[in-house]
């Protein structure tokens, strides 16, 4: 499944540099799927929803860092572990229910965003 990072977070950023996916994004901060992937066409999200590569899409946070769950794999496919996690110093980068994928499905969204 994706992480999510909790309301814990210090907003110290240790964490957006390590994520493969450029799948961390600071507090208030639009993200699009181009960010840090292979994305140059449309994209269809996991709700369906078809986005354009550039499109800016909004914050899903404005008081700490955030993870979109479209871009995270959990780091499979580029390290053994999340390295958002590994490096977090408050354990706030957590596994995000509501977004439960198997390691396939991992796989298979790293091979989108980076073919």
């Amino acid at each position: 499944m994706a992480l999510k990072i909790t309301d814990e977070c210090i907003n110290c950023g240790a964490c957006e540099p390590e994520c493969p996916n450029h799948a961390i994004y600071e507090s208030g901060v639009a993200w699009t799927i181009a960010d840090g992937t292979n994305v140059t066409q449309s994209y269809v999200l996991k709700d369906g929803t078809v986005v354009t590569a550039q499109q800016r899409l909004a914050p899903l946070s404005a008081d700490h860092y955030y993870i979109v769950p479209n871009k995270c794999t959990e780091c499979q496919g580029f390290h053994e572990e999340p390295q958002c996690a590994s490096v977090c110093p408050v354990d706030c980068c957590v596994p995000d229910e509501d977004f439960a994928e198997t390691k396939e499905e991992l796989l298979a969204k790293k091979e989108s965003l980076h073919a």
